[in-house]
């Protein structure tokens, strides 16, 4: 087997893993149907973005939690925001935490 072989058989498996773990969900599968010929990047692409917007979402919310009295409507909007993009790449297990996290910002609490 050459050496693109074998990276290409490394790649089925770690999403392969993925999916099996629960981590990513039909919804990256949809993503990955948008690559075509014409743009051959385009699942990298936007999970670049949505790494580099969860970055700062994430800098945003430690921002939120530090404050006192705590903002549960501002991170309320930030964790929808976490929710929205993480749903639509499929990322399964960040969208379930964010539902989490939100129901803790409509109970306001603070300990969750």
């Amino acid at each position: 087997m050459d050496q693109r072989n074998q990276f290409h058989r490394q790649v089925a498996l770690m999403r392969q893993s993925l999916f099996d773990q629960g981590y990513i969900d039909e919804q990256f599968v949809q993503l990955e149907e948008l690559q075509d010929d014409t743009n051959p990047n385009f699942v990298e692409e936007v999970v670049t973005l949505y790494y580099r917007d969860s970055a700062r979402l994430i800098v945003s919310i430690e921002q939120a939690l530090d404050k006192s009295p705590l903002d549960f409507n501002k991170l309320d909007s930030l964790m929808h925001q976490f929710k929205g993009s993480s749903s639509s790449i499929g990322a399964r297990k960040v969208k379930a935490e964010c539902t989490q996290f939100r129901e803790y910002c409509k109970a306001e609490n603070g300990e969750g």
